[in-house]
């Protein structure tokens, strides 16, 4: 009969061999110092080897230290699985629910429906994290993404909602002052507010046949919120979905966007998040409250 391990045993394994010594496990597991030592020197009794050298830094694994940290690292992952199936299951309604979208979606779009979805279930907590940076579902870094292109992670599911129609916008102090672009060639003479690093507009406006680089923009930051920031300020011409801009006082749509693709709207989630109850109720939610507005 195979032997059972002690699971708390192999995490402290784990922790030292990562960290290098007992205090640094001690801290990243919130233990003490004299139970990591406890917990080596009781998984060395069990398996009969010795599975670290003292160095003057601190711990050194053995040979067979470093053959058996791989068994013991691929035990944790299927551990985690396992609590990310379990919570899958679960079937409790309260909890929290953490979502990532980008920051034009989290600051304008989803306020009014985690509003609504609070008055339908107030025992949901939400954790939003506005960053266009990709999430990692599968590490638990989010529960739910709403992503404006199809996400390609394995193990998940999705389901597009709609879509997002762009305009280029302007506020009305810079028209007063510079004029209205009257056709797609007078872009060129105006300023423009874009993104730094990221080429999104850059390529979006080689697609609609403008040729332009990186210097094109007088302004540029990756920002989203910034960037709109700056085109209700008057600096320049820019880019937000049409609801959005059209809903902002002293702004106004030009009419030179004819050639603007729109964003495709997706939400994400792990797909054994998909039995429990609470991932499913704010998945369906938003899926309902996008619709709305796409």
């Amino acid at each position: 009969m195979a032997k059972m391990f002690d699971w708390n045993l192999l995490q402290s394994f784990i922790a030292v061999a990562e960290e290098g010594s007992l205090s640094g496990a001690a801290r990243a597991l919130g233990g003490s110092q004299p139970t990591m030592g406890r917990h080596v020197g009781a998984l060395e009794a069990e398996l009969g080897v010795r599975l670290f050298e003292r160095a003057a830094g601190g711990f050194e694994l053995t040979p067979t230290g470093v053959e058996l940290l791989d068994h013991a690292r691929r035990m944790a992952v299927a551990a985690d699985r396992l609590s990310l199936a379990a919570e899958g299951r679960a079937e409790a309604i309260a909890g929290t629910i953490r979502v990532t979208a980008s920051e034009i979606v989290a600051a304008y779009i989803l306020p009014e429906i985690f509003t609504a979805l609070r008055r339908a279930e107030p025992e949901i907590e939400i954790e939003l994290v506005a960053s266009d940076r990709t999430e990692n579902l599968l590490r638990r870094e989010a529960d739910i993404a709403v992503r404006m292109y199809r996400p390609t992670q394995t193990e998940v599911f999705t389901r597009k909602v709609g879509d997002l129609r762009l305009g280029m916008f302007a506020a009305d102090a810079y028209i007063a002052r510079r004029g209205a672009p009257r056709s797609f060639e007078d872009l060129r003479d105006h300023e423009f507010v874009g993104y730094d690093r990221s080429d999104q507009i850059i390529q979006g406006f080689r697609a609609a046949g403008l040729q332009v680089g990186r210097g094109f923009f007088s302004f540029r930051c990756d920002n989203q919120i910034v960037c709109w920031r700056m085109v209700v300020a008057g600096y320049g011409i820019g880019f937000n979905q049409i609801d959005i801009g059209e809903a902002e006082p002293g702004v106004t749509r030009l009419a030179v966007d004819a050639r603007l693709p729109s964003l495709p709207v997706w939400l994400t989630a792990h797909s054994e998040l998909k039995t429990s109850l609470r991932v499913r109720r704010v998945f369906d939610f938003l899926a309902d409250g996008l619709a709305d507005v796409t």
